[in-house]
């Protein structure tokens, strides 16, 4: 379903969050870190320049991406650490597991070789074989079905003063998924997608303190709204073709696809008007970094 090329064509903007994020992180020396839901790879490779002593685990349900991923110099040539399932299975649906230590090696060269390591696996299911020091998720976890249940479980994934910090988006009643929702239950598109999962709503950052906090964590939740100036003909088109669009795009032939981009670039046209030096799309998320006491 992903295709890593069109993700990465706003690679710039989906960066900052995830930096942004990050820099709230105060672990000084971990051992194991682990960037659930992890795409391409690039961001789980700054993960392992910024921690140089630590093994970093990417993980993801996409075996596009962890392909991407593991063609990445800083991963090297050898395959997914001993005891992963190297193929486990489209989708965060499909039951995908990976049975293996977050931390095993994976070879390689530059910085991180030896250290990095890209496992394909279901965020609902993924078990670290010891406990992490530090779990990151950028923009996953609205992807997952029940999420708030599959984030219930990491703090008890981490050790003992060990941090979690992940990012959602919450624009979800913004007029790019307006457009898309109701393209999808129209009379025109209901037949083909009407057993589509499109991409789902995200929590409040209060639920997710107050969730995290009786877990036993210390918790630090915001929210941020960018102005992205996008630049091209159909950008905010071109921006939801690498992310919200994807199942849809699965789901329809290219000749089908091709008419619903089409309404959908007409319709997000008219709602993000071009002005002289680029269109505007705000992007609200929502930030919440917490340290297990």
């Amino acid at each position: 379903m992903w295709d890593p090329d069109q993700y990465q064509r706003f690679a710039g903007e989906r960066a900052r969050p995830f930096f942004e994020l990050v820099a709230r992180v105060g672990a000084t020396d971990p051992h194991l870190v682990a960037d659930l839901g992890c795409g391409p790879g690039e961001l789980t490779a700054a993960l392992a320049s910024r921690w140089p002593g630590a093994d970093v685990a990417g993980v993801d349900s996409s075996p596009e991406m962890i392909r991407a991923a593991r063609a990445l110099p800083a991963a090297g040539d050898t395959p997914a650490p001993a005891g992963a399932q190297a193929e486990a299975g489209p989708g965060a649906g499909a039951g995908a597991r990976a049975g293996g230590g977050a931390g095993a090696h994976a070879g390689g060269r530059g910085a991180a070789a030896g250290r990095l390591s890209f496992i394909l696996a279901d965020l609902r299911e993924w078990q670290p074989e010891r406990a992490v020091d530090v779990i990151v998720s950028n923009a996953a976890l609205q992807w997952v079905p029940d999420h708030l249940a599959v984030l219930s479980r990491w703090p008890g994934m981490l050790a003992a003063g060990g941090w979690l910090a992940f990012q959602v988006p919450g624009n979800f009643d913004q007029p790019s998924h307006q457009i898309l929702t109701e393209l999808a239950s129209s009379p025109r598109w209901r037949p083909q997608l009407r057993d589509v999962q499109l991409n789902r709503q995200a929590g409040q950052p209060a639920e997710y303190l107050d969730l995290l906090a009786r877990a036993g964590c210390d918790v630090d939740a915001w929210e941020t709204t960018y102005l992205h100036v996008l630049q091209g003909a159909d950008p905010v088109l071109d921006w939801y073709k690498g992310t919200g669009l994807r199942p849809v795009l699965a789901a329809l032939g290219p000749e089908l696809a091709g008419e619903f981009l089409a309404e959908y670039g007409a319709r997000a046209r008219e709602a993000y008007p071009a002005a002289p030096y680029g269109t505007i799309l705000p992007f609200r998320r929502i930030f919440v970094v917490a340290s297990r006491r």
